[in-house]
């Protein structure tokens, strides 16, 4: 039983090591709140309860799953599943929040939403309480999708930001 413990608390520091490597990349800065939001983007107050909901989900899932899965091949299914995930979660607030590219995150959007069918469908030959404690984050992947594309249709184009990383001289 104690090992059970430790994987667990091993599920919740990897969980909140890709948070934390977000959290870092997420700047809410000046630029980010000079954008315009749609009327309906929930308070900045509401995403921090959201991401450390789906987090704790995630890391009861990975448990749930790595310990229901009966071969060593399946366990690696369930950690290939979630770091490829986690990969693209971090991904997503580099580009967003840290290069100020709200466009180029909406293309790895795609990428990031299917890796979260991905996990929903995979883990759920392993545990199904696992693959529904996933659900959520499905959910609020496809709402921040369109959150992400109405904050482009409000603020686009974000060829400024580009040059300010790159600086073009003349």
């Amino acid at each position: 039983m104690r090992q059970h413990w430790r994987s667990l608390a091993l599920c919740f520091a990897v969980s909140f090591g890709v948070a934390g490597i977000g959290g870092a990349l997420t700047e809410l800065g000046p630029w980010y709140f000079q954008l315009k939001h749609p009327p309906w983007k929930p308070p900045d107050a509401a995403f921090g309860i959201i991401w450390t909901t789906i987090f704790c989900l995630c890391a009861i899932s990975a448990w749930l799953a790595w310990h229901g899965a009966p071969t060593s091949g399946r366990r690696a299914k369930v950690v290939g599943l979630y770091l490829f995930n986690g990969s693209l979660n971090i991904f997503w607030s580099f580009l967003y929040f840290h290069l100020h590219r709200p466009d180029w995150a909406m293309w790895e959007l795609l990428p990031l939403w299917l890796s979260v069918l991905w996990l929903v469908q995979g883990l759920w030959r392993e545990s199904r309480l696992a693959s529904l404690l996933v659900l959520p984050y499905l959910i609020w992947v496809s709402i921040a999708g369109v959150l992400n594309y109405d904050t482009i249709i409000l603020n686009g184009p974000f060829v400024q930001a580009l040059q300010q990383l790159i600086p073009v001289s003349t």
